[in-house]
């Protein structure tokens, strides 16, 4: 019950319900407690509970957003910072790259497996740092920044990353690349991380994943999963995960494939009211023990984006036959049910915390959009971004600017005042208006996020000016090279205190290499081989 109730805190604010908000908010001050002998995910708890927790501080502790309890006084941002401190032992591995699982009282079992996937090491930037800028202490986000720097490290040489990976010898153990399951949301943080922080690593990155994913995963309009080395196709998959991509592409500025994607996707939900966890695109059927539906959001996530883009009104219709469906297939007596299997639209007497946290926020936000939006994310005080789980994090001051040198109010910032390129969306313009930077009309392309030039502004979060063709050991003269202390020894943490823990995982060093003082004119020469050796696509059905 608390799960769900942590979970879809903020849901209760951005319906304006202040009495159940506060009521909920009291409720879990006092009685919430992490000292428990309790083994739990890391990557779940995070955002779920993490996630939950900093999103409803932010919200009860700020008038600005109408729902401030004056009663209030952190409680949930000091349940936030010891549950943090509870999962820092996860991250105490050679490779920087966190456990899977810790235990709440005892830290890192000895047993623990040292296998986790790259989304649950890659997906824990944005509730880690917003709490490092709340409390003034960086290692939350220092030792999530090294865990995707451990992740990057050992992409392979087509800038792909596999499923999972040993986070002790840094070796990958399953090399499948995809968009979707064990891999979804380290894209997605990548841009949020740039977006809300305004720290441009995070960015270029990204840009290089996405290069990536688009030359070698996208099969118009669907995604397989490929070999991370060789980019041979291993799954031709639609797997129920992937869906977010269309969101994502959207705040990355890549409407064309958004749209044409999300339509394949929603082809498979009009086929059986539901989306299953898995779809053969070779047999064009559910694949074997793939056939549920757990009430999952992210086609309905890329829905609310495509709309909040593009205002077409197939969105609304896509939405409002996935409120049909849910109504007549899902709901039961208490709630709404898991479908065990979407051909029989078959029950199961279970509803997962997600449900109320994002696939009910993400419907409301689409309609309320249609009629004329009257909410915090549309017409609050900040522009906030979402969290893998749905949270709202505001773009405030105390979090997206923390790297000024000067002070908010009343100070002047020097600028540079030259002009620079850039990757954003129209819609990612007001949420990276928050962090400083100020965009002039661009044109959106298929494959890379759309191209914009704006000028520098006193505000943290600008990019600066590097050519689109380098790479990002390039663009900061930098490389990563993999720890030569072999004779590193883990030790778990027993007594389950916090611990400040130094990064082990990858070593930055000065590229000597690389050619800091190209001219602007050989910009265009630096564009090596992203478009050759581009792999024969399998012909893949555009619709269901």
């Amino acid at each position: 019950m608390q799960l769900s109730q942590i979970d879809s805190l903020d849901m209760l604010a951005l319906l304006g319900d202040k009495e159940r908000f506060a009521a909920s908010v009291e409720w879990i001050g006092k009685s919430l407690r992490f000292d428990i002998n309790k083994t739990v995910s890391v990557f779940e708890t995070t955002i779920r509970v993490l996630g939950g927790l900093l999103s409803a501080h932010l919200i009860a502790s700020d008038y600005a957003t109408g729902m401030k309890i004056p009663s209030y006084d952190n409680q949930l941002l000091n349940l936030a910072e010891d549950l943090a401190r509870r999962l820092l032992p996860a991250f105490d591995t050679p490779t920087g790259i966190p456990f899977g699982s810790v235990n709440l009282l005892h830290g890192v079992d000895e047993h623990e497996s040292k296998i986790t996937s790259t989304a649950g090491g890659g997906t824990l930037t944005l509730e880690f740092g917003v709490l490092s800028r709340l409390t003034n202490d960086p290692i939350f986000e220092q030792v999530t920044k090294n865990a995707v720097h451990g992740l990057w490290a050992r992409r392979s040489k087509l800038n792909l990353v596999g499923a999972h990976i040993n986070v002790f010898t840094g070796e990958w153990t399953q090399k499948d690349a995809g968009i979707g399951t064990s891999i979804d949301s380290f894209y997605e943080y990548l841009l949020k991380a740039y977006v809300l922080f305004g720290d441009e690593e995070y960015l270029f990155i990204f840009q290089e994943a996405y290069r990536a994913a688009m030359q070698y995963l996208y099969n118009d309009p669907w995604y397989v999963e490929v070999n991370m080395d060789s980019a041979a196709i291993v799954w031709p998959l639609f797997n129920s995960l992937q869906a977010f991509w269309p969101g994502l592409q959207v705040l990355a500025g890549d409407i064309d494939p958004a749209v044409q994607t999300h339509t394949a996707f929603f082809s498979v939900w009009k086929r059986y009211g539901f989306t299953p966890e898995g779809f053969n695109l070779a047999t064009l059927s559910v694949q074997h023990g793939q056939k549920s539906y757990p009430l999952r959001p992210e086609l309905i996530e890329s829905t609310y984006w495509l709309y909040k883009a593009t205002r077409d009104p197939r969105y609304l219709d896509a939405g409002r036959d996935m409120v049909s469906s849910l109504q007549y297939g899902a709901r039961c007596p208490c709630g709404y049910c898991h479908i065990s299997d979407v051909e029989s639209h078959t029950q199961e007497d279970h509803m997962e915390s997600f449900f109320l946290a994002e696939t009910v926020k993400y419907l409301w936000l689409l309609f309320d959009l249609a009629v004329g939006p009257d909410n915090l994310v549309e017409n609050g005080p900040y522009k906030y971004v979402f969290s893998t789980e749905g949270h709202l994090l505001p773009a405030t001051p105390q979090i997206s600017l923390v790297r000024e040198h000067c002070s908010y109010v009343g100070a002047f910032c020097r600028s540079v005042g030259y002009k620079e390129d850039s990757h954003a969306s129209e819609i990612a313009t007001d949420l990276l208006e928050a962090n400083g930077s100020r965009f002039h009309e661009g044109q959106a392309h298929t494959g890379l996020p759309l191209y914009s030039t704006f000028e520098s502004t006193p505000t943290a979060g600008l990019i600066k000016g590097f050519c689109p063709g380098l790479s990002h050991g390039q663009k900061f003269g930098i490389s990563y090279i993999t720890s030569v202390d072999m004779a590193y020894q883990h030790e778990h943490a027993s007594d389950g205190k916090p611990t400040t823990l130094q990064s082990r995982s990858v070593a930055v060093v000065q590229n000597q290499s690389s050619d800091d003082s190209l001219p602007e004119n050989d910009c265009d020469n630096l564009h090596e081989s992203s478009e050759e050796g581009s792999e024969s696509k399998v012909p893949l059905p555009s619709q269901v």
